[in-house]
């Protein structure tokens, strides 16, 4: 609900040029905006971020058999140094995500990113697992407390019309991360070993960060929280520098809400949120467990190594093709019942997948996993942005960052019961079809999600 609004409806007052426009309120204003220089460059530097923190987190998974072979570690030791950002990701999820509210999203962003910058750097002065360990959570941490208030923030300055598309086009760039940091290390280990991997991985984040500090803006409801009302209507009017109406800079009433963590799970919010953190969870279970099992369970087929990697990463590719067509829908239609239909795609595709990975030729396995790929990595994409459209501006930092920290469980679980079940002997076909079966419950989830949200208001 906006406060004051009195632009007549019939108008777009943002956009004329002139001394006669009437006030607009701030959410009026900015859901007025057409998508111009100020959201691009605020796309290039979030998506900028996100890829960084694609490439640092997939960076470790292409240096460890380097740091094995160096250290003369068995593959078993390598678990936790794999692992330790991916909990250090989930620390800093539910941990850092909330101090946005307290500090502003801008300085969170800027803090972690040049702490993620230096740990990486640090990594790559290691002389021990131990070191490796604590220093790749704490990276994580950092990781984790930045992606939170991007996407709460990219949401803010959206276009209601348009804030899942852009919500899951910067989502993209974290998986481009994960590609790019594969592409590299073929490059960068072997000319000059795996510490050039985390070289890279922290002085790129240092130069992105003197365009942060330029370029990259606050939210305009914390500045006007803070009574910072001249920077938040400098902020605004980035948006249509022609714009000589009057801005009414009031927090808007969502803004004005309770944003603590407690809130989450209070009352109304408590089963909308519960239902959120099921699809998040059987969704990164998926995602995980597919991730990590796909190559051996590919190579066991008889598939070469090129194979291997390509249907690994065409999953990837998939959901970033998913999320171009499937933004645009949920802005266009309603956002639950797409999201609900996505995931009943991908229990379907990833339950098929199992009946033709073995034995089937190369096109049907690499179309297949692409296919898959559409519905489960798409979906991750697109239950990020839903959540922002679940919870209102000053829950939203905190309940993105909580809902992506939930999500790891399932992104532990997911891998750790794939692999018990293979070693259970349970043919791969039952493996998929199970992992098939939490998508349904996934979808399920999110269109009980719906009929909550509409009980809200």
């Amino acid at each position: 609900m906006n406060l004051d609004t009195t632009a007549d409806p019939g108008r777009n007052p943002a956009n004329s040029v002139g001394a006669l426009e009437e006030p607009i309120d701030m959410a009026s204003f900015v859901d007025s905006q057409p998508i111009g220089r100020f959201h691009y460059l605020l796309l290039a530097l979030a998506g900028s971020v996100m890829c960084l923190d694609g490439f640092d987190t997939q960076a470790i998974s292409f240096a460890a058999p380097s740091i094995a072979r160096e250290w003369g570690l068995p593959v078993s030791a390598l678990g936790p140094i794999l692992s330790a950002a991916i909990a250090g990701l989930m620390a800093g999820y539910l941990v850092l995500s909330p101090l946005a509210n307290r500090f502003g999203h801008r300085r969170l962003v800027l803090v972690c990113t040049a702490v993620f910058a230096v740990l990486t750097l640090l990594c790559a002065a290691a002389t021990s697992p131990e070191q490796l360990i604590v220093l790749r959570f704490l990276t994580g941490t950092g990781l984790g407390g930045a992606i939170p208030s991007i996407v709460a923030l990219v949401s803010e300055f959206a276009p209601k019309r348009r804030r899942a598309s852009l919500v899951m086009f910067i989502y993209c760039w974290l998986a481009l991360g994960f590609v790019a940091a594969g592409i590299i290390s073929g490059f960068v280990i072997p000319a000059w070993g795996w510490r050039s991997m985390f070289v890279v991985g922290g002085v790129v984040p240092l130069v992105l960060l003197a365009f942060l500090l330029r370029y990259f803006p606050e939210s305009p409801n914390f500045l006007i929280k803070t009574g910072a009302h001249d920077r938040a209507l400098a902020t605004l009017r980035r948006l249509a520098p022609s714009f000589r109406g009057e801005i009414i800079l009031r927090e808007t009433a969502s803004a004005s809400m309770k944003s603590g963590t407690v809130d989450l799970v209070r009352g109304r919010w408590g089963i909308a949120t519960g239902l959120l953190w099921i699809a998040f969870i059987a969704n990164l279970g998926v995602f995980y467990g597919l991730q990590s099992w796909l190559p051996t369970i590919v190579t066991s087929s008889g598939h070469s190594r090129t194979i291997v990697i390509a249907a690994t990463v065409l999953t990837t590719i998939g959901g970033i093709v998913a999320a171009s067509v499937i933004g645009p829908i949920m802005d266009r239609t309603n956002p639950f019942r797409t999201l609900s239909v996505v995931y009943l795609g991908g229990a379907l595709l990833t339950g098929l997948m199992g009946f033709v990975i073995d034995g089937a030729s190369t096109a049907v396995l690499l179309g297949s996993t692409f296919l898959a790929g559409t519905c489960v990595v798409g979906g991750q994409m697109s239950v990020t942005a839903l959540a922002t459209v679940v919870y209102p501006l000053a829950m939203r930092p905190t309940g993105v960052g909580w809902a992506l920290g939930m999500g790891r469980i399932g992104g532990i679980m997911g891998p750790l019961l794939v692999g018990l079940a293979l070693g259970a002997d349970l043919p791969t076909r039952s493996v998929f079809v199970i992992m098939g079966v939490i998508l349904v419950g996934a979808s399920v989830s999110v269109f009980m999600l719906e009929r909550t949200m509409r009980n809200i208001g």
